[in-house]
């Protein structure tokens, strides 16, 4: 059986949608896929509204902490999805590299934060379709 795919979420921080995106794709494909997030310069700290959105939603991200991107994860990922934050990514062949253009919620509250979550949770099932999709082929 091959190696399970891996999905790196990039945004600046690695504070809030790249970490959202990682706690849903965790908590909704287990352990089928490697899931790892990054921030070109990493916040001090997981936004807090992003963490209690989740908690919302049954999911504990409180423990996560912003993680720098190197070249050597984006090299590692099949699939590179960036969060509409104008990061740039090293460029690797074999990669599928995907921008989602999604709201920011750095310096806003839980209720600004909750349709960030929900749209970001609506694209990982997508996700996680293609993934499947593409395993099988």
């Amino acid at each position: 059986m091959p190696d399970k795919p891996s999905v790196l979420f990039v945004c600046v921080h690695n504070a809030g949608r790249s970490q959202m995106a990682a706690a849903w794709l965790t908590h909704l494909a287990g352990d089928r896929v490697e899931v790892r997030s990054a921030g070109s310069a990493p916040a001090d700290q997981v936004n807090p509204a992003a963490v209690e959105a989740m908690r919302e939603a049954g999911i504990d991200m409180s423990a996560e902490v912003p993680k720098v991107l190197t070249a050597e994860a984006v090299r590692t990922a099949d699939y590179v999805i960036t969060m509409g934050c104008g990061d740039t990514c090293p460029v690797f062949p074999g990669k599928k590299y995907l921008d989602w253009k999604l709201e920011d919620p750095a310096g806003q509250g839980v209720d600004a934060v909750r349709p960030i979550r929900d749209e970001i949770r609506a694209r990982i099932e997508a996700l996680i379709t293609e993934i499947d999709t593409e395993r099988k082929a």
